[in-house]
């Protein structure tokens, strides 16, 4: 397939249609899928398409089409036209049989000049205005949304090359090396659906290829885990993922307690001093369903300063101590490394927040990071978090007021 584009426009905007690819069996998923499509299966009470819906919804998606093959009437009957919703439903059913591409291309008709694509079993929660920015920057006609999998959580199936162009995309996995795995949320051009050839074709290895080899298919990396139906196995954390217990997470030094002098360390108990109001608000979180989670620089360790027992030892005070006032600490990480060493955790790189959210299943974009300096802050920008900062003006008892009073008000 070769693939011919016109000329980028200026004035594209950004997509407001989500098109979802749900038409599969799921045979994976059987016996549930018996008797209803797999986007249909419940999750935290309701249908896992309908939550993905909410969350597009939320990104700005205002028109859904609907690509569907097994079982289209029970869909079609829970979601109508979606107004109940408040966006726009409309619906292409196709045969059972049809593979993604084919599925895609008999909509074409019903296709933006842009849109998004999704699969119907992959729950990620997207950040558009990064997204977007992302794909305006790379002046391609395609992008996918790559799980980078450092952590081997699925199969790899691609690479990305120093410039965030898919480089090799193999769904057989005979290439070494391969680092990362599509999860759809794609934004592409209508014009490539368009000049998809004839007949029963996968969209992956027909579309894909061409686009590598002329380097026109951008990704947009992320670290944050993607939940999905496609296989049972998966179905306890991504209903655990789903559920949504609320979880804080904070920085340690300068928020719970106070922070040595620059360039010096906390190196023992008797040099932790905590914060007015630190183990208080930490109670006030517990008593509210929060997981409470640290997060910490301790450069210390590796220049020398300290020791990592010594740290564990700061640790296992420091959490006896809130549990003393009746409060919990679910985790704590730290990272070692000096300054300029070049690891991933050391924020202001989210490596620590990102561990938090595969260890809890954390939504983080839902999720409040509370810091004290600059550094914190662009953490939770890479992460996607939430951030917070305290200073002379707002202490950390104030936002914890401010977020446990939100959490009361959003369940009412």
């Amino acid at each position: 397939m070769a693939v011919e584009l016109s000329d980028s426009d200026p004035a594209l905007q950004r997509p407001t249609q989500a098109v979802i690819l749900a038409g599969g069996r799921g045979e994976r998923m059987r016996p549930l899928t018996d008797i209803r499509p797999k986007p249909m299966i419940e999750v935290c009470g309701k249908p896992f398409l309908e939550h993905q819906i909410l969350l597009l919804r939320d990104q700005g998606f205002r028109k859904f089409l609907l690509l569907l093959g097994y079982l289209p009437e029970v869909v079609k009957r829970y979601f109508g036209d979606g107004s109940e919703w408040g966006v726009q439903i409309d619906y292409c059913v196709t045969a059972v049989e049809d593979l993604t591409g084919r599925r895609v291309k008999l909509a074409v008709d019903k296709l933006d000049e842009l849109f998004l694509l999704v699969y119907c079993d992959n729950y990620w929660p997207l950040p558009m205005d990064k997204m977007w920015r992302r794909f305006v920057e790379s002046s391609a006609p395609m992008m996918l949304t790559v799980y980078s999998n450092r952590d081997n959580y699925t199969k790899s199936v691609l690479k990305v090359d120093e410039a965030g162009f898919v480089s090799v995309y193999d769904k057989k996995k005979k290439t070494p090396d391969l680092q990362g795995t599509e999860i759809s949320f794609a934004i592409l051009r209508r014009q490539l659906i368009e000049q998809l050839p004839a007949g029963n074709i996968s969209l992956e290895e027909t579309l894909f290829p061409p686009l590598i080899a002329r380097h026109q298919l951008a990704a947009f990396v992320t670290h944050h885990r993607y939940y999905s139906v496609g296989d049972t196995f998966r179905l306890p954390i991504t209903e655990q993922f789903l559920s949504r217990r609320p979880a804080i997470i904070l920085d340690r030094d300068g928020v719970l307690n106070e922070k040595a002098p620059r360039a010096q360390y906390i190196r023992n108990w008797s040099e932790f001093k905590w914060r007015p109001g630190a183990k208080e608000s930490l109670c006030r979180l517990n008593e509210a369903g929060f997981k409470v989670i640290i997060v910490s620089n301790q450069a210390g360790i590796n220049r020398g300063a300290m020791t990592e027992q010594d740290l564990r030892s700061i640790h296992l005070q420091m959490v006896a101590e809130v549990e003393q006032s009746g409060g919990r600490v679910d985790a704590i990480y730290y990272c070692p490394h000096d300054w300029d060493e070049g690891c991933e955790c050391r924020k202001p790189r989210p490596g620590m927040l990102f561990q938090a959210q595969h260890d809890f299943n954390l939504d983080l974009s839902r999720t409040l990071f509370i810091g004290d300096d600059e550094r914190d802050a662009q953490a939770a920008e890479a992460a996607g978090c939430l951030p917070a900062l305290i200073s002379g003006n707002r202490t950390l008892a104030e936002i914890v007021s401010e977020v446990i009073a939100g959490s009361n008000a959003s369940k009412i």
